[in-house]
């Protein structure tokens, strides 16, 4: 891998792990129907020489996060929920990949060493899961990063490769909704698949 000032762009990959997508007390499988386009976006950024970033999010059974999921343990360490999914696999040998344990990116160990370091950066793409909790809380505090330290980066969210998963009580697409209302507001760019 070159070093990460010669990157220009950047794809950061949200929480596409077995936990969310395959198996475990927070998963929903329709997670699992934006991957093809995921994939479509990793051969994309590879191709432009981008840099690929895949978070996981890894626990341990203390994480205080737990209690706000109505105790639901999620994607513990050595479980294997933790683990990206077999679909995402192939293309995590030559990208970066950060462990959190909260439903922010941005406070990833080594996460904003790596942006320091990125001197060249100049745009950013988002996909993953959950587009109402991990994604829109990375993306409007790396945003508000950015703007604290006078870096103009371009970071696009792209709708057509996030997702979330229904609740047992309700339909979470009003969050969803709101999630990317809210990144949009911030100066976030959506963007969706334009067919030919």
């Amino acid at each position: 891998m070159k070093k990460l000032k010669c990157y220009e762009g950047m794809l950061i990959v949200v929480d596409m792990i077995n936990g969310f997508v395959k198996e475990g007390a927070l998963h929903d499988k329709k997670i699992g129907d934006v991957v093809p386009r995921q994939i479509e976006l990793i051969k994309e950024a590879k191709e432009n020489n981008d840099l690929v970033v895949f978070i996981r999010d890894v626990h341990t059974e203390e994480s205080v996060e737990h209690r706000r999921f109505g105790g639901a343990l999620h994607c513990i360490k050595g479980s294997g929920e933790e683990e990206l999914i077999d679909e995402l696999k192939p293309y995590e040998e030559d990208a970066i990949t950060f462990e959190k344990n909260s439903t922010s990116f941005m406070f990833a160990k080594g996460f904003i060493p790596m942006l320091e370091e990125m001197e060249n950066l100049k745009r950013i793409d988002v996909v993953g899961c959950c587009t109402d909790i991990c994604v829109v809380n990375g993306v409007i505090p790396m945003i508000n990063y950015f703007d604290e330290n006078n870096r103009n980066i371009e970071v696009t969210v792209h709708e057509d490769a996030v997702e979330t998963y229904d609740a047992p009580i309700h339909d979470r697409k009003e969050y969803t909704d709101a999630a990317i209302l809210l990144m949009a507001q911030q100066g976030a760019k959506i963007k969706r698949k334009t067919l030919r």
